[in-house]
């Protein structure tokens, strides 16, 4: 990270990780469900000095505020107004997507919206789509949704390992750069992830939704990256992927589950290459004017 922003949004401060901040072009990268915009360095690094990288944390995540009201906040339908607020502090009129696992739902939602689609340029989904297995997603929701406590820091760490062998690291020091990053020391000394234990919640209050309608909604250029162990996002999902989407592009990597850590010029390069293709061959849609207050739609619409 080379600055922090500190967005005020309603009574919620909103931290952004920016990295390059001098960078001609931008990509939004946004995190996991239970992860931080910390995750996103070596794509940053990867992606080269020409690319500046807002990496915000999610509400209830890293060093984002805590929300009052989980049922209210934790929710995607408020994340999609907390990540326009973002692009808003920046002046965004559209940007780059690249998100992993929840953000690459809530970057698909935002680029199926009638009132937010303009302002996603390009969209990337890491380990994630429109469907996602249910036993996988049963077992992540259960993972999060009951509180985690260890009365070492080498605990944590173990279970961090375990937990997140679907990343893909193979380096002691990216391991221990994730421990650092993911631990919060609890007032009886012990120790305990970074988040809000809240977050589960979104589980039990998020409304459901025709994901699938929303997916063959979108209009700007879309890539699927798919960890090839994934226990989220199955080929045959990413194959009707292609088949609701014809363009779409598609990467595979191997010795990956749920999901890529997107840390490595194999990874990258075809997201960099991906990203940056001509925007000439998509129009321009403004989306700022709407007809009424876009998040007046959004109560009526629910989310996922």
């Amino acid at each position: 990270m080379d600055t922090l922003r500190l967005v005020t949004f309603r009574e919620l401060e909103i931290a952004v990780r920016v990295f390059h901040p001098e960078a001609p072009r931008t990509v939004i990268a946004w995190h996991g469900l239970a992860r931080h915009g910390g995750d996103f360095a070596a794509l940053a690094r990867e992606l080269g000095p020409e690319w500046r990288v807002l990496a915000p944390d999610t509400p209830g995540r890293g060093l984002s505020s805590w929300s009052l009201y989980p049922a209210n906040d934790y929710l995607y339908s408020h994340y999609m107004t907390v990540a326009l607020a973002v692009m808003d502090h920046f002046e965004l009129d559209r940007a780059a997507w690249v998100g992993t696992s929840m953000g690459g739902l809530l970057g698909m939602l935002l680029a199926a919206d009638p009132s937010s689609a303009g302002r996603i340029e390009r969209l990337v989904l890491n380990d994630v789509g429109p469907e996602l297995v249910p036993q996988g997603l049963a077992e992540l929701a259960t993972y999060f949704t009951v509180p985690h406590r260890f009365s070492r820091l080498s605990q944590l760490e173990a279970e961090l390992r375990r937990h997140y062998a679907g990343f893909g690291i193979d380096d002691e020091d990216a391991w221990r750069q994730l421990t650092l990053e993911s631990a919060r020391r609890l007032p009886d000394g012990s120790w305990t992830y970074h988040y809000d234990p809240r977050i589960g919640e979104q589980f039990v209050h998020d409304t459901p939704r025709d994901t699938w309608a929303d997916w063959k909604a979108i209009r700007c250029p879309l890539m699927v990256v798919r960890g090839a162990d994934s226990p989220l996002l199955s080929e045959d999902i990413v194959t009707r992927m292609g088949e609701a989407q014809s363009e779409l592009e598609t990467l595979a990597v191997p010795g990956c589950g749920h999901a890529p850590m997107l840390d490595r010029p194999s990874q990258v390069a075809p997201i960099k290459a991906f990203l940056e293709k001509s925007l000439a061959e998509q129009p321009h849609e403004p989306s700022r004017a709407v007809a009424r207050p876009w998040w007046r739609r959004l109560l009526g619409l629910g989310a996922s």
